[in-house]
């Protein structure tokens, strides 16, 4: 652990020469916000994160206990993402992120499906991504109605809406609502997004999912597309997310649904396997986030219901496939949900000083289960060790505006209490901002 808390600040006496103008990235953002004169041309910035973390648990959870105790240690680079934005005119605006996943270039499955037939061709090269996060030209027509068009992020739940690092506390993102759905979840289409009022709203028309991907740990988690250079568009996903910040009596709430619909069948990278089949997936999503005048106090909380259709017609097609697939032929779950909210307080203001110090301790609480209901009427029962409550204290500190170190405690109680108890105690850095603005 010495060894790690020196990484960490060498990490952070490297990174401070680079600190940007803001702390803001959201993809979400208002649309008033683009029509602001931030930068005249261009920007270019990005965010990353480091994280280590010693755990007392195998990552085999497939036994009668559930994961077996197990001391080991892991250290990463969770995320290390480039951005660019730049202004063709005041009304054309082409934005960009590309993004590293645990600093690799990927395990590589390739599905030749025109020249070879449908044959599998693995090949494992590293652990790790890199992935167009964001590709998309936005038009500004009025801060009522905007249009976009490309590769975007679909803002679904709270922490795909506001998935940079600056936006929740803990060493990583709440686990919950990033299991059972994609995330960060950025896909393909068209929107149109604006604000009216006390409103602000996003529509998508996007690229929908794999449902060869589903599987029973993460629901639909795993379930992008990407076996094929090019993304099935016959069963589009229709997105809906809207934001109300007009409560005068609590200046900096902010109050968010979304909504998501798409009948994935045709979107498969075996369709031959679905031909007579559809699986309608339906995700509902609340979110709340609260931030004082000060923002000495900050407070989030959400709520993720999911529901798909024939699952057990699903789960009967994916045991059907071969091992060399990669495809999952586990049973799925008709229903996933996940609920939870985090507190934090900065207890810097107590202090007195030259320069104000902003140090966060947090506690959340999370509920989540992949596998919360089968479909009516099935012979198979959900696995209890997937059902998770987990409760997470530590704190955030910011040295700079847009730089913070992070720390805390899990422990995640198994199938309520029926299996063995998980516990994690770890640490991570993290920065966000622009460097560069003409």
């Amino acid at each position: 652990m010495k060894r790690l808390a020196k990484l960490l600040v060498l990490s952070l006496c490297t990174t401070g020469p680079l600190m940007a103008q803001e702390s803001d990235m959201s993809s979400t953002v208002k649309a008033e916000e683009l029509y602001s004169g931030d930068y005249q041309k261009f920007r270019f910035g990005g965010y990353g994160e480091m994280a280590a973390s010693y755990m007392d648990y195998d990552w085999n959870w497939k036994t009668n206990v559930g994961t077996n105790h197990r001391n080991r240690a892991t250290i990463s680079i969770p995320r290390f993402i480039l951005a660019f934005d730049y202004k063709f005119s005041p009304k054309w605006v082409l934005s960009s992120e590309i993004e590293f996943e645990y600093g690799g270039t990927g395990a590589a499955r390739e599905i030749e499906w025109d020249e070879e037939n449908g044959e599998y061709e693995t090949e494992i090269e590293k652990g790790g991504e890199v992935a167009l996060e964001q590709f998309h030209i936005s038009y500004l027509m009025n801060k009522h109605l905007n249009f976009r068009f490309g590769h975007m992020i679909v803002p679904v739940g709270l922490t795909n809406a506001h998935h940079e690092p600056l936006n929740f506390f803990g060493v990583y993102r709440p686990e919950g609502e990033t299991t059972i759905l994609p995330s960060t979840w950025h896909e393909t289409g068209v929107a149109i997004f604006g604000d009216l009022g006390n409103f602000d709203y996003e529509l998508q028309a996007v690229s929908g999912l794999d449902p060869q991907n589903f599987r029973r740990e993460y629901w639909v988690g795993k379930g992008n597309q990407g076996a094929f250079e090019e993304t099935q568009f016959t069963h589009p996903a229709f997105v809906a997310r809207v934001n109300y910040n007009g409560v005068k009596k609590l200046q900096g709430l902010r109050v968010g649904a979304s909504f998501y619909y798409n009948q994935p069948s045709k979107n498969s990278s075996k369709p031959s396997y679905n031909r007579d089949y559809k699986y309608p997936l339906t995700i509902v999503t609340v979110d709340a986030q609260y931030k004082s005048p000060n923002n000495n106090l900050i407070a989030r909380g959400n709520i993720v219901y999911g529901h798909l259709g024939n699952s057990d017609q699903l789960a009967n097609v994916n045991s059907h496939s071969t091992g060399a697939s990669g495809y999952p032929t586990t049973p799925m779950a008709e229903t996933a949900v996940s609920y939870g909210a985090e507190i934090g307080y900065n207890i810097g203001s107590f202090f007195t000083g030259q320069k104000p110090i902003k140090l966060y301790p947090f506690f959340r609480y999370e509920y989540y289960n992949p596998m919360q209901s089968m479909e009516k009427g099935s012979v198979k029962l959900a696995d209890r060790r997937l059902q998770k409550s987990v409760i997470t204290a530590g704190f955030n500190y910011y040295p700079l505006s847009n730089l913070v170190v992070k720390a805390d405690y899990t422990h995640r109680i198994v199938g309520r209490g029926d299996y063995n108890s998980q516990n994690m105690v770890s640490i991570g850095i993290a920065y966000i901002g622009w460097f560069i603005k003409k």
